[in-house]
């Protein structure tokens, strides 16, 4: 008998965003009970662990690439912060850097992070290298990609268009106007995204609840003294120089019109021996625009003779 052929048929055999990520989730208690997700592949026991941080609006789907690449013979921990990827996302949480370090920090204590290299982008670098100051003990190397650990020097118009009264968070929320836009703003290598990376990384923010985490992101960016983030990025940026006695190693993309070339000169100030791997042709989305890139340069800097998993 022939098969009938329909579009049912045709959808079933599309690949879904979580073929890509097929990882196994955990999640750990945070305050009054909420569930944050996160990842935790490869051996327990293995020498050494990757504790990769997203930023805003991405989650831990973002990190696909290196956690698949390392898995084999390293420990890889993916978090997904409050209000992201697939934890819980609750409406009245105070979503501010310095609870989304604590939580960082809790999840660190809690599964026994040791030797570890620490990979972070975007507002995941001030949460990560915040957590990395109070846990110097625990982190040996970084891999720091596109962010910034210091009070903003300047707000790029596309995001400063977002922080406009009522009609900026209504679009976050109910237009999807700042993950939507991130998924074509963000690149600069690729002519458009793969529809299966698309589809994975929009897939936690399918309304305007799912959003508020987004939003309240873009809200906590300080351009003021008077903001209460302000004084912990400026706290921050004033103990990164306990840290550059690690191997620190900078993967930027170098056409990102968010965090510049210019953020990565300013993090150099407090890491002068910092090393550079600088993509001329990749944008904000690092993880999307040059996977291959960023997994050879972190193995690299475990000093892996090859790219693990091979």
């Amino acid at each position: 008998m022939t098969q009938a052929f329909s579009a049912d048929n045709i959808a079933m055999k599309q690949p879904s965003w979580r073929d890509v990520y097929p990882f196994e989730s955990h999640w750990i208690e945070v305050d009054k009970g909420l569930r944050q997700h996160y990842i935790d592949e490869g051996p327990r026991d293995a020498e050494q662990t990757i504790v990769a941080v997203h930023g805003n609006p991405t989650w831990s789907f973002f990190y696909r690439s290196i956690v698949d690449a390392f898995r084999k013979s390293v420990r890889v921990i993916a978090i997904d912060h409050l209000g992201c990827g697939l934890s819980d996302k609750p409406q009245a949480y105070d979503y501010c850097l310095s609870n989304h370090t604590a939580n960082l920090l809790n999840l660190i204590d809690r599964v026994h992070v040791r030797n570890a290299t620490l990979v972070v982008h975007d507002w995941g670098g001030a949460i990560g290298l915040g957590a990395a100051v109070q846990r110097q003990d625990i982190f040996e190397r970084f891999l720091v990609m596109n962010t910034g650990a210091f009070p903003p020097p300047y707000l790029p118009r596309r995001i400063a268009a977002c922080r406009w009264p009522w009609i900026g968070s209504f679009a976050v929320r109910y237009w999807n106007a700042f993950a939507q836009a991130a998924t074509f703003m963000a690149i600069d290598r690729l002519p458009r995204m793969n529809p299966v990376a698309k589809a994975g990384l929009l897939a936690p923010y399918d309304t305007p609840t799912h959003r508020i985490a987004i939003d309240r992101f873009v809200q906590d960016i300080p351009m003021t003294r008077s903001h209460k983030t302000y004084g912990v990025l400026e706290s921050l940026e004033k103990r990164l120089p306990e840290l550059s006695c690690k191997h620190i190693h900078f993967v930027w993309g170098m056409k990102d019109w968010c965090f510049r070339p210019e953020c990565m000169d300013r993090l150099s100030k407090s890491w002068p021996d910092a090393t550079r791997c600088e993509l001329a042709d990749v944008g904000h989305y690092v993880m999307e625009d040059s996977p291959e890139e960023v997994v050879r340069e972190l193995a690299w800097l475990l000093k892996l003779p090859v790219k693990a998993g091979e």
